[in-house]
């Protein structure tokens, strides 16, 4: 019995009834013949593609602008301060309000926002504080497409599948990390990172119309809220993090991420610059763009035996296991000094780093109370990404400052295996297997 079931877990308001599955999600034998999904799919990597473009061409541009290694670290630095920022309440406010007009609204917005940069580039008015506020705001209204994504996948396709629905929409995210990033390395070559932009801003509008033709709800019903206020949003964030805090998998699960979290933004925040200086391979051309899209391998093998694994075991055996194999494999990444080396090592990194991440969001999501799915999960993110992501690349920028890129990144991946050591003293040990009883 998973210990969400004990009184003492629970948060002290009883969770509201679930909404009722659809009628075409029941006679749907696979998620893929399911119209609804098939849009919420598209959106997601729609709004993906853009993403990648922007993380590659985003800190090249602020390369190419500055030269410092602090202030291109920065832009992954703002990438999940928003999370960490606003995090809660954008959670707690998805749980609110209508999930699907959040979503399409705030990618509007970042049409926008992100389109700003590249018009800057060519009106010859861009400067280094407009990308860097652009960056920041762009999560901002992320984090609130994101709160209410947490809470609309499970009402959408149902809590036994959202391990499935994830791994489908991670599986080919991890073929757009293959792709992306090595044609973005290649175009840098001719094309200006600030034009590259254009795509992002295009992704957002693609993203926001395949949310908006979603028919199903995305939310259940909410005729018993009390009226929004100060006092009452505060009480709702409040629930959400005594959830998540009192729940011992769900907590155990938050803070391996987080761990790991310092040591993927630490390579991440250190990746450019030590492409150019470690290993001399620059920051354009075919072995800039193959190093940045290896990751993908990883992640189109994790789509592939995740639905497999999960049919076998759950979510916390599988962090178990994937963990340590996440931490070996990123200390190998970062000691090497060969690029064909690196590259190697970086499919088993992202293969072990992805399982995990899709295990703990799948643990979470389906562990939580529909009523409470985006806050929980914002607050899990908030602190597995926000405090993970936001502390690990701002402490790799200014390390990389005093020590050097290499002696940087060694320090910072070292804390996937702090997450390694701490799962396996972790209470998670106990709920490996133990399967949630959302699913029956």
């Amino acid at each position: 019995m998973s210990d969400a079931s004990h009184p003492e877990t629970r948060p002290e308001t009883q969770p509201a009834p679930q909404p009722e599955m659809q009628p075409e999600m029941r006679t749907s034998a696979r998620l893929r013949d399911d119209a609804d999904f098939r849009r919420y799919w598209l959106a997601r990597i729609a709004s993906l593609t853009g993403s990648l473009i922007t993380a590659v061409a985003m800190p090249v541009l602020i390369y190419r602008m500055t030269g410092s290694p602090f202030l291109t670290a920065l832009t992954t630095t703002l990438e999940a301060l928003p999370y960490l920022l606003i995090g809660l309440f954008a959670g707690a406010l998805g749980d609110r309000w209508d999930r699907k007009r959040v979503m399409v609204r705030a990618d509007l917005v970042n049409v926008v926002l992100i389109g700003s940069v590249p018009v800057a580039w060519w009106l010859g008015v861009l400067t280094v504080p407009h990308v860097l506020v652009s960056a920041l705001l762009v999560q901002a209204f992320f984090t609130f497409f994101d709160g209410a994504n947490f809470g609309a996948l499970p009402v959408l396709v149902g809590r036994d599948r959202v391990g499935e629905a994830n791994a489908a929409i991670w599986g080919f995210g991890g073929v757009l990390d293959l792709l992306v990033p090595a044609t973005v390395g290649l175009a840098l070559a001719v094309v200006h990172p600030a034009d590259l932009l254009v795509v992002d801003a295009l992704s957002y509008v693609a993203s926001a119309l395949a949310v908006r033709a979603i028919i199903r709800p995305l939310s259940s019903p909410r005729e018993h809220a009390k009226p929004l206020s100060t006092t009452v949003l505060l009480a709702d964030v409040a629930e959400g993090v005594r959830f998540l805090w009192r729940h011992p998998g769900v907590r155990s699960m938050t803070l391996i991420g987080m761990l790991q979290s310092i040591g993927g933004a630490g390579f991440m925040a250190l990746v450019v610059v030590w492409c150019d200086r470690v290993l001399g391979i620059g920051t354009s051309g075919w072995r800039f763009g193959l190093l940045f899209s290896v990751w993908g391998i990883g992640g189109i093998l994790a789509s592939v035996v995740m639905p497999r694994l999960l049919r076998r075991t759950t979510p916390a055996a599988l962090t178990l296991a994937a963990i340590p194999v996440s931490a070996l494999a990123g200390l190998g990444v970062a000691l090497a000094r060969h690029w064909a080396v690196v590259t190697a090592l970086m499919v088993v990194w992202g293969l072990a780093y992805q399982l995990v991440i899709i295990a703990t969001l799948t643990y979470r999501q389906q562990e939580t109370p529909e009523h409470l799915l985006s806050r929980v999960n914002t607050a899990g993110r908030m602190l597995s990404w926000g405090v993970g992501w936001t502390l690990g690349s701002l402490v790799a920028g200014a390390l990389a400052e005093q020590v050097g890129a290499r002696a940087a990144m060694v320090v910072l991946v070292s804390f996937v295996s702090a997450a390694a050591a701490f799962a396996w003293l972790s209470p998670l040990r106990g709920h490996a297997t133990v399967r949630s009883e959302a699913l029956g």
